[in-house]
């Protein structure tokens, strides 16, 4: 199914997002990681538009094609993000959805879920996230999020996604070249850089600890699907284990072949997230 790219303006900040599979029955919202874009979503939406799904891939705020906050002090943080995400559903006329969400994207989900989005969402999906986050491995990311590379070809972007997003196990080379092209900004030297605000690493400054959710996660009642990628360096087995029997007693399933984060681009990857919404109702 063709998709469609819209705007709409959330908390007075114009936000993009994609919309696939219009006019089916159910919704997900599926929102992506830190200094990433909605368009990460496109192949797992593509596949879900084929089946009941309308699927709504937002770019966050400071990403992508939506708006740089005027207020990034204040408004690179995820209550923010979650007060963009209960608009965005208010607007769009969601009353429930199911939830799938890449690293920063799941911490948003996590946080609605407890709070402003509590009965509605019918269930969430943490694609290499949880409550606890490995330290070093936020400090590795924030390394480089906050102080994005630049280069003079698109190409050479191209190969340095390659590297840095490594983790994220195979994708094609017309995958690799999607990623790049919907993840690049031209600077004005004429140079291309990730398609990013750097000030929305302010939220590991202004907003210390705001990844460290075990008390919003054991108010969750609803159904719990975490994707773990088997080498991730950010979400760590002893964490996985006690979500498994802490809050919503997760099921936890190890994706092969990749780390931080599953690219969610494979029919195994798709199975499953598509059973798990089935078997959520």
């Amino acid at each position: 199914m063709t998709p469609t790219s819209n705007y709409l303006s959330c908390v007075g900040r114009e936000i993009h997002y994609m919309e696939w599979g219009a006019g089916n029955t159910e919704t997900v919202i599926a929102w992506h990681g830190l200094a990433r874009t909605g368009r990460d979503m496109d192949d797992l939406a593509a596949h879900l538009a084929t089946r009941r799904y309308r699927v709504i891939c937002p770019d966050t705020i400071g990403r992508g094609l939506s708006q740089w906050s005027p207020d990034p002090a204040n408004e690179y943080c995820l209550a923010f993000y979650v007060r963009l995400a209960v608009a965005l559903a208010d607007q769009l006329g969601i009353e429930r959805m199911h939830w799938v969400g890449t690293s920063m994207g799941g911490s948003i989900g996590m946080l609605a879920a407890a709070g402003a989005l509590r009965g509605r969402m019918r269930s969430l999906v943490l694609n290499d996230n949880g409550p606890q986050l490995a330290e070093s491995a936020i400090e590795r990311i924030r390394s480089y999020a906050g102080a994005p590379a630049a280069f003079a070809t698109v190409g050479e972007l191209e190969q340095y996604f390659r590297t840095i997003y490594k983790p994220y196990g195979w994708l094609s080379d017309a995958q690799w070249r999607r990623l790049a092209e919907t993840s690049t900004r031209r600077l004005p030297d004429g140079r291309v850089t990730p398609h990013y605000d750097p000030n929305m690493v302010m939220q590991f400054t202004h907003h210390a600890n705001e990844y460290q959710l075990w008390d919003a996660w054991d108010t969750l009642d609803l159904p719990v699907l975490c994707l773990r990628g088997e080498s991730s360096d950010l979400l760590l087995r002893e964490t996985t284990a006690q979500m498994q029997v802490r809050g919503p007693k997760a099921q936890v399933v190890e994706v092969a072949g990749c780390g931080h984060a599953p690219a969610l681009n494979t029919p195994e990857h798709y199975a499953l997230v598509e059973r798990f919404f089935v078997a959520a109702g």
